[in-house]
């Protein structure tokens, strides 16, 4: 009885998640408010992290929290607030290109989900998962030994993306002056 209720609690959980994380893209991308659109990215990338913490890894899940959601969605937040418009303006859509988006989305959505039906999960053949490999004093180690380089060029690309949106909304503002 306690296995089942376990169950039923995590089933739960992941159901909270996923709508959790439909909900942040819907409102990542319907809104026509900039800032309602960021927050609702930031929701979406929270319940990605979820997904990760079921996935039995708490440091991507943590990096996803701490890199995605704090970093990149409050670098947007300042970006936004340095440049004047909040709120976009509604763009007429052919009716036609609507629903060519629509009939496009639903045959990837119906592909995804029958390969995702017909496909056999089991674990790999000889893979023993081996939990010490992936502590986060052995993913430290090997970010600033092994993988030096690539973490120094990601925290470059980063900052540069930080300082041009910061440009960018400069410039904007001056010219709508």
């Amino acid at each position: 009885m306690e296995t089942s209720g376990l169950n039923f609690i995590l089933q739960a959980a992941f159901w909270v998640t996923v709508a959790l994380t439909v909900a942040g893209a819907s409102i990542a991308v319907f809104p026509r408010n900039i800032l309602y659109n960021v927050l609702g990215l930031a929701l979406a990338l929270t319940g990605i992290a979820g997904f990760y913490l079921f996935l039995g890894s708490l440091f991507v899940a943590l990096m996803q929290l701490l890199i995605y959601v704090g970093a990149i969605c409050i670098a947007i937040v300042f970006a936004i607030m340095l440049s004047r418009p909040l709120h976009m303006e509604a763009l007429p859509r052919p009716r036609a290109k609507v629903w060519l988006g629509i009939l496009g989305s639903a045959v990837f959505f119906i592909g995804a989900v029958s390969v995702a039906l017909k496909t056999k999960w089991l674990p790999a053949a000889g893979h023993v998962y081996n939990s010490s490999q992936w502590s986060v004093q052995n993913i430290g180690n090997a970010l600033l030994t092994r993988y030096e380089l690539v973490f120094e060029v990601i925290s470059l690309v980063l900052l540069v993306a930080i300082i041009g949106a910061v440009i960018t909304a400069g410039f904007s503002r001056r010219i709508s002056s």
